[in-house]
């Protein structure tokens, strides 16, 4: 396993299979912009060659303590190896050398295996808060505290 920070060029090969790892489209969450602003900040996972993984993540501009996951995801095959928790240590790391104290990211409540990862990254999980990102788009929150997390 081989992780890379994602370049711009990744975004096809990305794009190409979110929705078929997922079973549903997803891909609109995902737009070009964020390999084209965030590469340096965001990573993707290889196994012999092959797209293993994602995670696309970047330091918040206008929170200087916190970093935040966009979206991350990892072959079907491979869930349960180990591939998120890599991806996720990876950009935690990056954040905690950048004086990042504070790791956020979303999930919709009906993704109760987020929802479980997240946890056992030592993730503060929220209660689902209506309307978050929209009229009928309920979000559960997650907040890693740099200072005292388990990764």
């Amino acid at each position: 396993m081989r992780l890379r920070p994602a370049t711009s060029g990744d975004y096809d090969a990305v794009v190409g299979v979110v929705d078929a790892w997922w079973g549903r489209p997803v891909s609109s969450s995902l737009p070009r912009l964020f390999f084209d602003h965030f590469a340096a900040t965001s990573l993707v996972a290889e196994c012999d060659g092959e797209l293993a993984g994602f995670l696309v993540g970047f330091l918040s501009p206008d929170h200087r303590d916190e970093a935040y996951v966009h979206f991350a995801g990892v072959h079907p095959d491979l869930r349960g190896s180990g591939v998120a928790r890599r991806l996720y240590r990876r950009f935690i790391d990056g954040a905690r050398l950048d004086g990042r104290t504070v790791i956020r990211a979303i999930t919709s409540p009906g993704n109760t295996d987020s929802i479980a990862f997240h946890e056992a990254m030592g993730f503060e999980v929220g209660e689902p808060v209506r309307g978050y990102n929209g009229p009928g788009r309920d979000m559960v929150t997650f907040v890693l505290s740099l200072s005292g997390d388990r990764v």
